[in-house]
């Protein structure tokens, strides 16, 4: 029976022995549980710093490509403004180009009526006439 003093094998160790060698058992425990607590900890901060840096990198990465969608709507609504000022501007050009040409067509309808009304008439078709036949080039006409 082990639990009985007399019981004890011959070298084996008193009470104050086994007493230290408990507490050597409990120090070297806990010295290997802080070991790996210290293992688990920087483990830990290892992985927390690869995900910070994943997501840190995803999220630049969609900053990136939302910066890069706001230049291009940018760049597409500049040219969308370029392009009706243009179209303005031709807008205005033709106008003012029609303009021009009712006047001229205004002035050349004035002048023509004064010059049906003058003597210079009969003598400017007389001329026109002539001038019409000689492009024809020879062709025998008699007025």
């Amino acid at each position: 029976d082990l639990d009985h003093p007399r019981s004890l094998p011959t070298g084996t160790m008193n009470e104050d022995q086994v007493q230290k060698q408990i507490e050597q058992m409990v120090k070297f425990i806990r010295q290997e549980a802080v070991e790996k607590a210290r293992e688990i900890h920087v483990k830990a901060e290892e992985e927390f710093n690869i995900e910070k840096l994943r997501m840190v990198e995803a999220e630049k990465a969609r900053i990136r490509a939302e910066y890069e969608r706001k230049e291009k709507d940018i760049e597409v609504t500049k040219r969308i403004s370029q392009s009706n000022h243009v179209r303005a501007a031709r807008l205005n050009i033709l106008s003012e180009r029609q303009v021009q040409l009712n006047n001229l067509k205004e002035d050349a309808q004035k002048r023509l009526t004064r010059l049906v009304q003058s003597d210079k008439y009969a003598s400017l078709l007389e001329s026109l006439i002539v001038e019409g036949l000689i492009r024809l080039e020879g062709t025998k006409v008699s007025i």
